[in-house]
C-alpha cells in the first residue's frame, strides 16, 4: 500500500491500510488513521494528526509551518477528522502559539483544488471550500457552509452555520448563520434558502430563518436592537437560536 519512492519518517504513525503514493514524504511527528488514502507528491509535516478514510491529492502540503512572522519553530499542530476530500494544491497549515496553537479540520469536508487554510483556523464538519478559496488566520467556520470559487476571508473571521459565498467573495467581517453574500464589495444577499432546502430545513423554519434575516437587515435596527428581536423570536423558533447565539459571540462586527 506504500510506494517504494515514498519517504516516511521513522516516528509516523501509519495505519496498516493506508495507501501512500509515489514521492509522498511523510515527516516526523504524523499520524495517520486507517482507510486513508494519499496520492503521489504529497507533503504532510509537522505534529499532524489525520483521522480515517480521508483521500488526500497529489501536490498538496498538510501540515506546514503557519505563514506568520512571530512562528519562531516552536512545535504546534494540525488535526483533521474523517473522510474529508482535499483536491490538488491544497496547502493547510499548523496553529500558533499567539492561538490555542491548532489547526483544526471536522469530517466529512470538501477542499477543492487550490484552496488554503492558514494557521489557527477552525472548520467544522460538511463544509466546502471551491476552487482556490482561501482563508487567513484564526478564521472559523460553522457547518455546512459553503464557499464559492476564489473566495477569501479575512483573519479573525467568523462564518456561521449553513451560510454561503458566492464565487470570488471578499469577506471581511463575520457573516451570520444561513446568510448569503456576493459580489464587490461583498454584501448580504438574503439567505441560503436552497442550502436549507436541501438539509431538510422544513418550509415553516425556512419562513421564520427569512423573517430573522429582514429584522437584521431590513428594519433599520441598531444590531443590539435585532439581536433582542431575534431571541424572542427563538423562543418559539429554535432554529434562530444559533443565530442569536452567533450574534452576541461576533468580535469583528457582521457584514450588514
Amino acid at each position: 500500500m506504500i510506494h517504494p519512492t515514498a519517504i516516511i519518517d521513522a516516528s509516523a504513525s501509519i495505519a496498516d491500510d493506508v495507501s501512500i503514493g509515489p514521492y509522498t514524504v511523510i515527516g516526523a511527528n504524523v499520524s495517520i488513521d486507517s482507510g486513508t488514502k494519499i496520492n503521489s507528491h504529497v507533503t504532510i509535516n509537522g505534529t499532524t494528526k489525520i483521522g480515517k478514510n480521508n483521500r488526500i491529492y497529489q501536490f498538496s502540503s498538510i501540515g506546514e509551518d503557519p505563514q506568520d512572522k512571530k512562528y519562531a519553530g516552536e512545535p504546534s499542530f494540525l488535526e483533521i477528522g474523517d473522510n474529508n476530500e482535499i483536491r490538488e494544491f491544497t496547502s493547510i497549515h499548523r496553529g500558533t502559539t499567539q492561538d490555542k496553537n491548532i489547526t483544526k479540520i471536522g469530517s466529512n469536508n470538501l477542499f477543492m483544488a487550490y484552496c488554503h487554510v492558514a494557521h489557527d483556523c477552525v472548520i467544522a464538519d460538511d463544509v466546502i471550500l471551491a476552487n482556490a478559496a482561501s482563508l487567513a488566520g484564526h478564521v472559523h467556520i460553522g457547518q455546512n457552509v459553503i464557499l464559492g470559487g476564489f473566495s477569501i476571508v479575512h483573519q479573525f473571521c467568523q462564518l456561521g452555520d449553513h451560510c454561503f459565498s458566492a464565487m470570488g467573495s471578499a469577506i471581511t467581517k463575520d457573516v451570520p448563520p444561513f446568510v448569503m453574500v456576493g459580489g464587490r464589495p461583498t454584501k448580504p444577499h438574503g439567505i441560503n434558502a436552497v442550502g436549507l432546502d436541501r438539509r431538510g430545513f422544513s418550509k415553516e423554519a425556512v419562513l421564520q430563518i427569512k423573517r430573522a434575516y429582514k429584522t437584521l437587515y431590513k428594519s433599520g435596527l441598531k444590531l443590539v436592537e435585532a439581536n433582542e428581536q431575534l431571541a424572542v423570536m427563538a423562543e418559539s423558533q429554535p432554529e434562530l437560536q444559533v443565530m442569536v447565539d452567533f450574534l452576541q459571540n461576533s468580535n469583528r462586527g457582521i457584514m450588514r
